[in-house]
């Protein structure tokens, strides 16, 4: 238990730090991409805090409902909002991230008001299935895949369109993307680590590595800028 208290804290507060600096980056900036990866940043931080608090105090409907909300509905689709402003052109990206922010506010709503199973083993990380009905894991399945969708296939298509630019600019724009990528996978991997470790150790584990390597990914992609890959069509 106590390793897994140290896992969820150390994951709470490596996220807190990279949402920090990567919300320095857009105060200094003020690139749209950076401010999507800095709330993105800061809602892994907020599920990775409701995680410390499960495992500390023992899990309740109070921490696992703030920890599924902002670790398995929120967190990706704001996450692909920072590859659609890299990519896509200014007007088209504001449309797009008006009906993110619709969606995600109404997939809340589903997770804030579902009733919830009482069936709660203090010392252990609860499945969804177990304590939501349809309407919650329905929400979290389709944030998620999509948003995977956006930030993997936006990786893939920004890498090839970059490297044909011939510049140390567009080189660091394709590599930081396909770490964001990268770094979404592996925290959609949480529940394959699950099948060999524990919940809380698993999810922890891949929070952490998964965040390290979008913050990677989001530092570095940024240093190439929108104007880079409109070098590149």
């Amino acid at each position: 238990m106590t390793f897994q208290v140290a896992a969820a804290a150390t994951a709470a507060l490596i996220s807190l730090a990279f949402t920090a600096t990567v919300f320095e980056r857009w105060l200094d900036r003020r690139q749209p991409q950076d401010l999507a990866w800095s709330v993105a940043l800061g809602l892994f931080a907020l599920g990775a805090g409701s995680m410390w608090i499960g495992a500390s105090i023992g899990w309740s409907a109070g921490p696992f409902r703030a920890f599924y909300l902002f670790g398995a509905v929120l967190n990706v689709p704001i996450l692909a909002l920072g590859t659609v402003y890299l990519l896509a052109p200014r007007r088209q990206a504001d449309r797009i991230a008006g009906v993110t922010v619709v969606m995600c506010a109404l997939a809340a709503g589903v997770v804030l008001a579902s009733p919830m199973g009482a069936g709660f083993a203090v010392d252990e990380l609860p499945r969804g299935s177990e304590v939501f009905g349809a309407g919650p894991r329905i929400a979290a399945a389709v944030a998620s895949s999509l948003g995977a969708l956006v930030v993997i296939g936006g990786s893939l298509w920004s890498t090839v369109r970059l490297l044909k630019v011939r510049s140390p600019a567009a080189r660091r724009g394709a590599l930081g993307n396909v770490l964001i990528a990268v770094g979404a996978i592996v925290l959609s991997l949480g529940g394959v680590l699950n099948s060999v470790v524990d919940e809380m150790t698993g999810f922890s584990v891949t929070l952490v590595a998964g965040i390290a390597l979008i913050f990677a990914g989001a530092l570095t992609a940024t240093g190439s800028g929108r104007r880079t890959v409109a070098a590149g069509s």
